[in-house]
């Protein structure tokens, strides 16, 4: 039986894991999973660990481990430190060894498209069998390479093996979110639900209805949801980048916003998007000068 599916071991750690709900899966308690599911369920914790920024105690626990996955995650924690070159150098050595491995894959996929290796890491994950893991990482970076019609295919080739899984649910929305018209209300409709329900509710889900919610034209529910995600966790870097983006779009000041942003991630993409774009204005500039009229 697929551990992750809905009859499986690991299908609610794993949801928890997928809705953001990242302090839930490091309490789960695994104490009665069977053995061969022990080191998946190991690896989710694991994973939440990185995303609530003790990456430098993950490297640390699974220093000197000779499991692939537990190689992939430390790649992945090496990563998040800033140990790009490492991290890379780790993961291509797994993938020219244990190509096989699930978690080598969507880890390895993860990183290689972190460090701008989008063919490698499609590559890697395209070797995947039956992971809806992997199916969502290649949505998100086809959808990142501006190809909404690859990650259409892959979502819809999932939905017809897939079924209702959480995670079909939110590749389809998250395609559906660059598709437009109708599709925004129906990826609304998902992330709602995930984020209004206690027992689903995170700051990712929150920051996700607030950009369907943006999208849509209502700019009071979007700032709602955004400040309730700030008020969660006030270094959430994603709620910060968003509710900047919306204090833009109702022409107020975005300079407290954007240091707090600078704070939480100094090198968010938003930012380097910023600081790149500037710097092209300021280059266009030079090539004009003012003309006073007599």
């Amino acid at each position: 039986m697929d551990p992750y599916s809905a009859e499986g071991e690991l299908i609610n750690i794993h949801n928890h894991f997928h809705q953001g709900q990242y302090q839930e899966v490091i309490d789960f308690d695994t104490s009665a999973l069977s053995p061969e599911n022990e080191l998946p369920a190991r690896v989710l914790a694991l994973r939440a660990r990185i995303a609530l920024g003790q990456a430098e105690d993950v490297v640390a626990d699974v220093q000197g481990e000779s499991e692939p996955e537990l190689a992939a995650v430390g790649a992945l924690a090496e990563y998040s430190l800033g140990k790009t070159d490492a991290a890379v150098k780790t993961i291509e050595k797994l993938a020219s060894s244990a190509a096989d491995n699930q978690t080598v894959q969507v880890l390895g996929g993860t990183v290689l498209q972190a460090a701008g290796k989008s063919e490698e890491a499609l590559a890697l994950l395209s070797q995947h069998s039956g992971s809806l893991d992997a199916v969502a990482l290649i949505t998100q970076i086809h959808l990142q390479q501006n190809r909404t019609d690859l990650a259409l295919k892959e979502v819809a080739a999932a939905r017809r093996w897939a079924q209702d899984s959480l995670l079909v649910n939110l590749a389809e929305s998250w395609v559906g979110l660059r598709l437009g018209g109708d599709k925004y209300q129906q990826s609304f409709y998902v992330f709602e639900e995930l984020a209004q329900a206690p027992s689903t509710s995170s700051v990712a889900s929150l920051v996700s209805q607030a950009v369907c919610e943006l999208h849509l034209g209502r700019v009071e529910e979007a700032q709602g949801a955004l400040e309730q995600a700030v008020q969660k966790q006030p270094d959430y870097a994603e709620a910060i980048a968003n509710l900047l983006v919306l204090t833009v779009i109702i022409g107020q000041d975005p300079a407290e916003l954007t240091s707090s942003l600078k704070k939480a991630a100094p090198q968010h993409s938003f930012l380097v998007d910023l600081e790149e774009k500037s710097a092209l204005f300021d280059k266009a500039a030079t090539k004009y000068s003012a003309k006073v009229s007599a």
